[in-house]
């Protein structure tokens, strides 16, 4: 059997966006499965996983300062050597839709190579100093429109779980064209949940279903049903939550006094910014399931 050679898989990004109010352990599986899965089909490597926190123009009942949430997010990964957490889209003054987020990923990337094929190519060389010819020295000779061999840009994809997924069905959520651009140009991966009939639901959608190959399905045959929901009532409650969120996720909350009756009121009787900004939109995807 032929050795599969690692340069020659696709390298991924995963991408979740959301809210991580708070991040729970949950979510740090959710990338862990991923990788798992990306891996074990021999064709992708994943390099990095990237959380990023909503802002608090999201409007979110019950959501609290997103300073607070980046700082558990990065408590949570502090550990991880592949997972990290980005704050440009919590420190936009306005809501921003995923898709934005994703295209920002991407172009970061694009940035990053184009910067790292150009410091490959140019010799560096000392200002002021010209370089003796050595007379036996090799120069290649440059054809015409000849294009270095660039290695291919990572692809970001979104990280989700099947509630996620799902959402796409809700009027006013999300626009059509962003649902479309999403699954066409960058991927989904979708983690499902026990109970949820994820599949039933790309075949009764026309735009999921024509993009089916770049929806990744992983099954979760560990089950684990935390929620920020439930780690949140449980909070509000006086009830332990250890084991449920990371140690020092749990220290950061009991310090700062998080997630109370109080907290879960912020935003309340607000309509959710995606809803107000889509409300008025014929883009929105109360078309998906057409």
């Amino acid at each position: 059997m032929a050795m599969e050679d690692p340069d020659r898989k696709t390298e991924v990004v995963l991408l979740a966006c959301g809210s991580f109010n708070p991040i729970t352990n949950m979510h740090l599986r959710l990338f862990e499965l991923a990788k798992d899965y990306f891996h074990e089909t021999g064709k992708y490597k994943v390099i990095k996983g990237i959380i990023s926190p909503v802002g608090d123009a999201y409007k979110k009942k019950g959501l609290i300062s997103a300073n607070h949430r980046v700082t558990m997010a990065k408590l949570a990964t502090k550990n991880s050597d592949w997972v990290e957490v980005d704050d440009w889209e919590s420190c936009q003054s306005e809501w921003l839709e995923t898709l934005k987020v994703l295209r920002y990923h991407h172009q970061k990337l694009l940035s990053a190579d184009v910067t790292n094929s150009l410091q490959d190519a140019v010799p560096i060389t000392k200002l002021g100093r010209k370089r003796k010819q050595e007379p036996n020295r090799h120069e290649p000779i440059k054809k015409k429109n000849q294009s270095p061999v660039v290695k291919s840009v990572p692809q970001v994809k979104l990280l989700c779980g099947s509630d996620m997924l799902e959402s796409f069905g809700v009027p006013n959520l999300w626009k059509l064209e962003d649902i479309t651009e999403i699954v066409e140009k960058h991927g989904l991966v979708c983690i499902s949940r026990a109970g949820n009939n994820v599949q039933k639901f790309i075949y009764e959608s026309d735009v999921l279903w024509r993009h089916k190959n770049n929806i990744h399905l992983v099954e979760e045959w560990i089950t684990n049903d935390i929620s920020s929901t439930k780690i949140r009532r449980a909070l509000r409650r006086g009830q332990s939550i250890r084991y449920l969120v990371p140690d020092v996720v749990r220290a950061y909350i009991e310090k700062n006094r998080l997630y109370s009756a109080e907290s879960e009121d912020r935003n309340a009787g607000l309509v959710l910014a995606p809803l107000q900004k889509h409300a008025s939109d014929p883009r929105s995807s109360q078309a998906l399931n057409n």
